[in-house]
C-alpha cells in the first residue's frame, strides 16, 4: 500500500502540481503532449496541475520519467506528494561503491599523462589524476589553490576558472571559454530545477569583475573552428587542450548521475610538446 506523510495532503498537492507544471513548461510539453508521451488522459494532468487531483507514487515516477526529471528532483517530487524519497545519494567512498570506483580510476590512470577529473554537478573536484595535478600546479601554486578555493573540503572548478587569483589571468581566450562556461552553468541550473546551489554558483561567478558582461555578448559571436579549446600561457609557452565528458549510464543513484569525469587532450603539436616539460 503506498504511504503519505503526515503533512497537509492540500499543501503537498499544491506543491507537487507546481513542480510538474514547471518541468513539464521546461520540457516545452503542452498537457496534451505530457499525456500523450505518459498514456495518462489529458483530463487527469490537467487536474493534477490545478490541485483537484492528488497524484499515486507510481504517477509522479511515471510523469517524472517521461520529462527526464534527474533522480534528485524526482525525490523532490516524491516528497511533495507525501511519499518517501526512493533515490539514495551515496557517498563515492562506500564500500557499495568500490566496483564503480575501481572502473573511474581505471579511467583516470588511463588518461594519464594528460589531466582527468572528477566533478560533481556543482563542478566541485572529486577525484583527479596525476596530469590533473601537473596541469593546476603549472599556473597556481598548490598551497594557494588550496588556501584560496578549499571550502568545506572541496575545490570548485568554476571558482578556480573565473577567480582571478585562479586560472583566469593565464586564459588567452578568457572571454571566448568563459561565455561558454557561463552558458553551460547556466543550462546545467535550469536543468536541475534552478537548485539552492546552482543558482547561488551562477550568481557567485556573474558578480566577479566583468564576468557580467561577457554574459551579455557571449552568444553574439560565431565559431568557426572545429571545436572550443581552452588556451593558457605562460613563462611564453601555449597550452591548448580540448575535453571530453563522461556520464554513467542509467544510473539509480544520486550521486552517480551527477558524476562528470572530464579528460582534456593536446589541441596541438606545441602542447604536447610543452607538456613534456612541465
Amino acid at each position: 500500500m503506498q504511504q503519505r506523510s503526515n503533512a497537509s495532503s492540500s499543501s503537498l498537492t499544491d506543491s507537487f502540481a507546481t513542480l510538474l507544471k514547471q518541468w513539464r513548461n521546461r520540457a516545452s510539453l503542452s498537457q496534451l503532449d505530457l499525456a500523450l508521451a505518459s498514456q495518462v488522459s489529458q483530463r487527469h494532468i490537467s487536474f493534477l496541475e490545478s490541485g483537484r487531483a492528488k497524484p499515486s507514487r507510481d504517477m509522479v515516477l511515471k510523469l517524472a520519467t517521461v520529462l527526464e526529471i534527474p533522480l534528485r528532483q524526482q525525490n523532490l517530487m516524491l516528497t511533495a506528494s507525501g511519499f518517501s524519497p526512493i533515490h539514495a545519494e551515496t557517498d563515492l567512498s562506500s564500500p557499495e561503491m568500490t566496483s564503480i570506483r575501481r572502473a573511474i580510476d581505471f579511467m583516470l590512470r588511463q588518461q594519464e599523462p594528460y589531466p582527468a577529473i572528477v566533478m560533481d554537478r556543482y563542478w566541485n573536484l572529486l577525484l583527479t589524476n596525476d596530469g590533473a595535478t601537473r596541469f593546476l600546479s603549472a599556473f597556481i601554486d598548490l598551497e594557494r589553490l588550496q588556501a584560496n578555493f578549499c571550502i568545506d573540503g572541496k575545490i570548485n572548478l568554476m571558482q578556480v576558472i573565473f577567480h582571478s587569483q585562479g586560472l583566469r589571468p593565464f586564459i588567452v581566450n578568457w572571454e571566448e571559454f568563459a561565455g561558454h562556461l557561463l552558458q553551460r552553468v547556466h543550462r546545467e541550473a535550469i536543468a536541475s530545477g534552478l537548485s539552492e546551489q546552482s543558482t547561488a554558483l551562477l550568481n557567485e561567478l556573474m558578480s566577479y569583475p566583468g564576468v557580467s558582461d561577457i554574459w551579455q555578448t557571449s552568444d553574439k559571436s560565431t565559431q568557426h573552428a572545429l571545436l572550443l579549446t581552452i588556451h593558457l600561457k605562460r613563462n611564453r609557452k601555449d597550452f591548448q587542450f580540448f575535453s571530453t565528458i563522461v556520464t554513467l549510464g542509467t544510473p539509480y543513484d544520486i550521486t552517480l548521475q551527477e558524476l562528470r569525469i572530464e579528460c582534456l587532450f593536446p589541441a596541438s603539436e606545441v602542447t604536447e610538446e610543452n607538456w613534456k616539460h612541465i
